[in-house]
Formats: C-alpha cells, sequence, structure tokens
C-alpha cells in the first residue's frame, strides 16, 4: 500500500521546487521546508475549493520528501514505472495535439447526427425499467432469450435463472434514453410497458422489463451542444487510431525472440 501510495506521487510531480529568488509572492500558495507550492499549481491539483486543493498538495509534497529523502526515487521499480508513466504521457500528449485539429463539426453534421438517433432526440423518451444483470456464457444468451419470451414477469426469468444456479443481480432504474446503450435503443422504442427484452452485454446479458415510459423530446437546437461534444469526441478517437495506423505504416518495427513472426 505504502509503495503504491509513493508510485502515485512520484507519478505525478507536485511542481514545488526551492525558493527562487526572483519569484513573486503573489504566485505562491506555501513553501513546505522550503519548497514553493505554485498558486496555479494548486488551481490545477484537484476539484473543489482552492484552501482543500492546497492542503492535498502539502501532504502530497510531504511524503515526496519523505520518498526522495529515502532514495525511492533509485528504487528500480519505481523508476521503471515512472519512465513507463512518462512515456504514456507523451503518447497521449501527442495523440491529443494530432486530434486537436479535427474536433471541430460542422451544423450539417450536428444536423445528420440528429436525423439519425431519433430515439435519443426527437423521439427521446424517459425509461422506468427493472433488470436483471446476469453473468452467463455466450451460449447460454439465446436459451435465456427464449425462456423470456414465454415469461409472464422478470419474477419468472429470475425463477428460472435460480434453477439453473445463474447468478445476477436484480435492478430497478429511471433513465433518460442517452444514458442507456444505444444497442438498446431500437428495441425499447418498439416495446410497450410489461414487456420484456434480453440483451447481451459483455459479460452475459442484461433482461430488461419496460415499467413505463414518458415522451421527452429534444429538438435539435436543445441538443446540439450535446452532439457536438459526442461528435468532438468520436473525431478524437478516429484521428488517434488513424494517425497510429500511418505511424505504423512508415515505421520500421521488427519483433524478436519469442514475439518474431514468420512471414
Amino acid at each position: 500500500m505504502i509503495r503504491s501510495l509513493l508510485l502515485l506521487l512520484l507519478l505525478f510531480p507536485t511542481g514545488c521546487e526551492k525558493a527562487v529568488a526572483d519569484r513573486s509572492p503573489a504566485q505562491l500558495a506555501a513553501r513546505v521546508n522550503g519548497a514553493e507550492i505554485s498558486i496555479r499549481e494548486v488551481r490545477n491539483a484537484a476539484p473543489g475549493s482552492l484552501a482543500q486543493a492546497l492542503e492535498k498538495v502539502i501532504d502530497r509534497e510531504l511524503l515526496v520528501q519523505k520518498a526522495l529523502a529515502a532514495k525511492l526515487d533509485r528504487d528500480p521499480q519505481v523508476m521503471q514505472a515512472v519512465e513507463h508513466a512518462r512515456r504514456q504521457l507523451l503518447a497521449q500528449a501527442y495523440l491529443e495535439r494530432a486530434a486537436s485539429a479535427a474536433a471541430g463539426s460542422t451544423r450539417d453534421e450536428v444536423r445528420a447526427f440528429y436525423a439519425e438517433n431519433p430515439a435519443l432526440f426527437a423521439e427521446r423518451r424517459i425509461y422506468r425499467l427493472r433488470e436483471l444483470v446476469v453473468s452467463a456464457p455466450v451460449e447460454m444468451i439465446d436459451v435465456l432469450r427464449a425462456e423470456a419470451a414465454k415469461a409472464r414477469d422478470l419474477e419468472a426469468v429470475a425463477a428460472w435463472l435460480r434453477s439453473r444456479n445463474a447468478k445476477y443481480s436484480v435492478d430497478a432504474l429511471t433513465q433518460p434514453a442517452e444514458q442507456l446503450p444505444l444497442s438498446f435503443l431500437p428495441q425499447l422504442a418498439r416495446m410497450k410497458p410489461g414487456e420484456i427484452a434480453v440483451f447481451a452485454t459483455p459479460l452475459g446479458a442484461s433482461v430488461i422489463q419496460l415499467v413505463h415510459y414518458e415522451e421527452a423530446p429534444l429538438s435539435e437546437q436543445q441538443a446540439a451542444a450535446l452532439i457536438e461534444q459526442f461528435l468532438a469526441g468520436r473525431k478524437r478517437l478516429e484521428t488517434a487510431a488513424a494517425e497510429v495506423k500511418r505511424l505504423r505504416e512508415v515505421a520500421t518495427i521488427e519483433y524478436v525472440g519469442e514475439f518474431k513472426r514468420s512471414n
């Protein structure tokens, strides 16, 4: 636990440094054993009030000073972890810079996305659902789907799962369409209250019974900011993937040892 904490402290430097003669006191928030904490660092440290953020930075600086005094920065495992984090941050910074230019969305793109996703916008609903979150192998999903189609209610499906010693949990939720998986929406939009549907998930299945829904449409103007945010994120991911692909195509990559690949 202590090693993990120290590792985190070393991976994210505090920015504190020994007092500099020409630094204006107006730029400082505190000094910790002579090491300076700038106001800018406090503002970037964590959400919440500046006073709370400052105390967290002071705590971290005290621990870092002790870690350095104990020469933990020379520990081979710590050095390896710091180097790994440095390279991860550099790679991420490059991708973010490469993707930032492509992040904007045109009005036509926003309009097209609005039209292509009526369940999220023009026909948006707020759903009240009951759900069984089931841990199950892929081959069980079709059998579960057939059983759910015959069931009168969710309790019958739960009883069937118990008879097969399947692991599941029960949940009740009220959520707008945008907070549900996109793959669920087309079928949910066709369902009537009381009906049950089974959706495959990475860990098994989600058995959902629609209890109630209410119409809550969003106009294109109301949805524009949300759509722009989504499209910008998608473009960043697409640009990042394209840039990695381009770099691989022009690089010389040689696999060696057990990773050597045959032609």
